[in-house]
């Protein structure tokens, strides 16, 4: 299970998975409806039993027989009928509570990557499948069916009260032992549970580690431990299945009893002539249609656990959604972007950053440097709305990112993050950030102005070339230049690019710098994040991090010259490394002067 909790308690079951399961619930009242009329169909095996023994074997009435038979068989007919409506009717009813939540579900997965939560990502996509298959399984029948119990036990003591009575012991044993099952198997199927989430994350992981596990020896290690959380799920969906099983076992045979010891009270009533043998074979029928529903919850009783669980933890996750407000549509922007805020990590208290503040006009290019761990990628995340501020704004044109609609927003920023991911699709398709029908024109110019045309028609099928999970196909450099084309997609106003170049060679250098200055001649906003000096060439200002906290903002050469003079004179161990850096900064101070 995922171990991190929201920022705010959510709500016990969450607004749009309840409208949800109430639309389910309203169309199981048809369900409902349908196994009324099957429930009250069941009398007719009965009735054809009393007949029988008390008309046509008394009579020999062979007329009758048949009148009684084409009865039977014509109620079983229409008992079918109904019983495949019934169905149809609950697949129909799990098919629209996928549909209510499908795209639900996949918010909420991003959302579970975004946050960087501890756990397996796609527990809620196995979620929804959980609660479907439980509604699409004989579970649901059973508990409709559940409220006609009463009504064959009555009719079982109407037929004699012993039998009643003796129909009555039964159901009331075999509720108890529901009662049991429920109680036994809630800590079991919680473990369960904890134990398939370990599994699929660590799988998870050792896949997306799977070139560095292989060549440096790791895999044999990873196996191991994999194998040593998969015998721990085993052994857990073996005492899951014992305690079920083991309830479920015992359940059918009780039932199976207490119809034999129907039967045999019924022949000794036939022995004191108090019941005729007609009315003592119908009456162990009548019980065993009133336990047959008690035995099949007791059976799907680890589904309906597992799927009321499911239903606790998907309504959690839907809770960390970004609650959808009514946004006006705003006008595209092209003036400013105005940053003041503090970051801390989805969730977490401990701030990242603190007190940022700078702004950018339409046309300037900013490059954020700083050392490992000063927060360059959290603040790339805060400014293109992939983490919330804890604390202040991100404007554009001095409207807050939240009043955007999301999707609205995303049109006009680029963003090439850290790790670049593509998706499984054509290369025309990620430029086009997987729309359904990619503008063409658009596709090729953003292209041609990442650099990456050439290249891109040197692959077999060109932009239509399925490029494979992750970009498979391609090099880090070539993924990086798509990357960067999907980023200039439909000149957006807002490009921030975390390290950009860090598999580029030269003439993806080229093509980069070229990018930039070309969507600052249009009047975008291009923010640039680096670890190195150098790859400020190019900039109008600069921003420095460090320990969370901005050291600097300013005209580039300024903040470079600042940086270079409060650069401590190195040791004469260190000599080297340190004209390294001061050569550093003078590229970038020589090749602003020559810019200028």
């Amino acid at each position: 299970m995922i171990a991190s909790k929201p920022a705010a308690p959510a709500a016990p079951v969450h607004p749009e998975l309840a409208a949800a399961l109430r639309e389910c619930r309203s169309a199981f009242w048809s369900v409902a409806i349908f196994s009324a009329v099957v429930n009250i169909l069941m009398l007719a095996g009965p009735l054809y039993m009393l007949q029988v023994y008390a008309r046509v074997l008394t009579s020999r009435s062979v007329p009758t027989l048949i009148a009684l038979t084409i009865l039977l068989v014509g109620a079983y007919a229409f008992q079918a009928l109904l019983d495949v409506v019934r169905s149809r009717v609950v697949a129909r009813s799990a098919a629209l509570l996928d549909r209510r939540l499908g795209g639900l579900v996949h918010d909420a997965v991003v959302q579970l990557a975004v946050r960087r939560l501890p756990g397996d990502a796609q527990l809620p996509v196995r979620d929804l499948d959980q609660i479907r298959t439980f509604l699409t399984s004989a579970g649901p029948t059973a508990i409709v069916d559940l409220p006609w119990v009463p009504f064959f036990l009555i009719i079982c003591a109407l037929i004699h009260p012993w039998l009643g009575a003796t129909a009555l012991v039964g159901a009331m044993i075999l509720m108890g032992m529901t009662y049991m099952t429920e109680r036994a198997s809630r800590a079991q199927q919680r473990a369960l549970m904890a134990d398939s989430t370990a599994r699929a994350a660590m799988v998870e992981a050792d896949r997306r580690n799977s070139e560095s596990a292989v060549a440096m020896g790791m895999a044999a290690t990873l196996g191991r431990r994999w194998v040593a959380v998969n015998e721990r799920y085993v052994a857990a969906i073996g005492r899951s299945s014992d305690v079920v099983g083991g309830y479920a076992s015992v359940s059918k045979v009780l039932r199976l009893l207490l119809q034999s010891a129907m039967l045999g009270l019924g022949a000794y009533l036939v022995i004191r002539q108090e019941l005729t043998s007609g009315a003592m074979i119908a009456s162990s029928i009548m019980m065993g249609r009133a336990l047959a529903p008690i035995e099949t919850a007791i059976a799907n009783w680890r589904g309906f656990i597992g799927a009321r669980d499911a239903i606790r933890r998907l309504s959690n996750v839907l809770g960390w959604l970004p609650r959808s407000t009514a946004t006006h549509e705003l006008p595209k922007p092209k003036r400013s972007l105005d940053v003041a805020l503090s970051v801390a990590a989805p969730g977490g208290q401990t701030a990242i950053l603190t007190n940022i503040q700078f702004r950018l006009d339409a046309g300037e290019v900013c490059g954020i440097i700083g050392p490992s761990g000063s927060g360059k990628t959290s603040l790339a995340r805060a400014l293109t709305g992939v983490w919330p501020a804890v604390k202040g704004t991100v404007r554009l044109d001095g409207a807050t990112l939240d009043q955007w609609d999301p999707e609205e927003r995303g049109r006009h920023i680029g963003y090439i993050s850290q790790a670049v991911e593509l998706f499984d699709g054509t290369v025309a398709e990620n430029i086009a950030r997987m729309q359904p029908k990619p503008d063409s024109a658009a596709v090729l110019a953003a292209a041609q102005l990442a650099g990456a045309h050439d290249l891109i028609v040197r692959l077999p099928e060109g932009y239509n070339t399925r490029i494979g999970e992750h970009g498979v196909i391609l090099s880090a450099g070539q993924r990086q230049r798509v990357a960067l084309a999907r980023a200039l997609y439909g000149e957006p106003f807002l490009i921030v690019l975390d390290e950009p170049n860090s598999n580029l060679d030269g003439e993806g250098e080229a093509a980069l710098q070229k990018a930039i200055a070309e969507a600052k001649k249009r009047g975008a906003i291009v923010i640039i994040i680096a670890h190195r000096q150098s790859s400020l060439i190019g900039c109008d200002k600069a921003l420095v991090l460090m320990n969370g906290t901005q050291q600097a903002f300013g005209p580039r050469d300024q903040v470079l010259a600042k940086l270079l003079a409060r650069a401590p004179q190195p040791q004469p161990a260190a000599a080297a490394a340190g004209a390294g850096h001061d050569r550093n900064l003078r590229v970038v101070a020589d090749a602003g002067r020559s810019e200028s």
